[in-house]
């Protein structure tokens, strides 16, 4: 997918990982902590983890089309190279997603889970999650950088 109604698609996709990645993660953080939170949302929470997964190879795809169409620049590539770390992440949102699947069934078969797997998926949740969140901030920044810093210098200019 190169273009949509004349747009980038990689403009478009990528508010969809900008909101979707975020907000999985700190869904997770919260079901891995209280239970309540897990029980409710733990099919969301595993949704939106497959979905951001599945968006962000589409949405990389989608910049490397762009990337071919616009001026080479040291923030076009800065942007381009931490982009291309997204898939990680979002791979690391599915496997904490994994993990809450997990302790959510073994909670509804009547069979607490032993401490320790509670306490990994809490950390393994906080650690993933907070990357995450982190790694979308870098990539937008390297993006809006990319994308704006001539026009802002040329307005500042005049």
């Amino acid at each position: 997918m190169s273009t949509f109604n004349g747009l980038p698609a990689h403009i478009l996709l990528v508010h969809f990982i900008v909101v979707l990645a975020p907000l999985t993660a700190i869904l997770a953080i919260a079901a891995s902590i209280w239970s309540g939170v897990r029980n409710r949302l733990v099919w969301l929470i595993a949704a939106l983890a497959v979905f951001t997964l599945v968006l962000t190879p589409l949405t990389t795809e989608a910049g490397e089309w762009l990337e071919k169409r616009v001026p080479e620049t040291a923030a076009v590539e800065q942007h381009t190279e931490i982009g291309d770390w997204m898939i990680y992440f979002s791979v690391g949102l599915v496997i904490v997603a994994a993990a809450l699947v997990f302790l959510h069934l073994r909670e509804r078969r009547g069979s607490a889970p032993v401490r320790w797997q509670s306490i990994a998926v809490v950390v393994l949740a906080v650690v993933i999650g907070a990357t995450t969140i982190v790694q979308v901030y870098r990539i937008g920044e390297s993006g809006a950088r990319a994308a704006w810093d001539d026009v802002s210098a040329t307005a500042v200019d005049e």
